[in-house]
């Protein structure tokens, strides 16, 4: 019994390790998400720039949208807004942001002064459509395509080389399912 006790903490050691070795494998961004394959969760929220207005899945209307989900106090999502001021521009998807436990009042300055890309931003303060679509932390960003499933979620900060790479074949794949119409 002594013998087998004498070795415990190698075996520990070793079956650490090997998790660990497997853990450097996976792709931080690859993040599972229970949603892709089934429909934008329902909610009801008031808009960023009028607290009075509430917006729900219904007024998300377009073939193919993008949910963002920002913050003024996360610095990734800093990083990839000029880069969703151009994606705006594109007329084969809506884009639509989701402020995530945020301040009003530090986010309509932050789109004051950054500019804005959303065709509407949805205010989730308390988090709750983010704990609904399964957010970590922001950025995070969803394809939903023309039925309202969502197709891909994507979490960190967006750039040109991760549009091409892991966007832009989606966004004309479901293009092409809709032109079959």
């Amino acid at each position: 019994m002594n013998k087998v006790i004498r070795f415990l903490p190698l075996v520990i050691v070793i079956v650490l390790g090997i998790v660990l070795y497997r853990g450097l494998s996976l792709n931080p961004q690859a993040m599972p998400s229970a949603l892709v394959g089934k429909s934008m969760p329902e909610f009801s929220l008031s808009a960023l720039e009028n607290g009075k207005r509430i917006i729900s899945k219904s007024d998300l209307t377009a073939d193919i949208y993008l949910v963002n989900v920002w913050a003024t106090w996360c610095p990734s999502c800093r990083y990839e807004h000029p880069y969703f001021l151009t994606l705006a521009k594109d007329p084969r998807f809506t884009l639509y942001g989701l402020n995530y436990k945020d301040d009003r009042a530090d986010a309509l300055l932050w789109l004051k002064e950054l500019g804005n890309p959303y065709q509407l931003s949805v205010f989730d303060n308390e988090g709750r459509l983010g704990l609904d679509l399964g957010v970590f932390a922001a950025p995070e960003t969803f394809v939903i395509d023309h039925m309202g499933i969502i197709r891909k979620r994507f979490v960190g900060p967006i750039n040109d080389q991760i549009w091409q790479q892991q966007f832009e074949p989606l966004i004309q794949q479901i293009r092409q399912e809709i032109n079959a119409l």
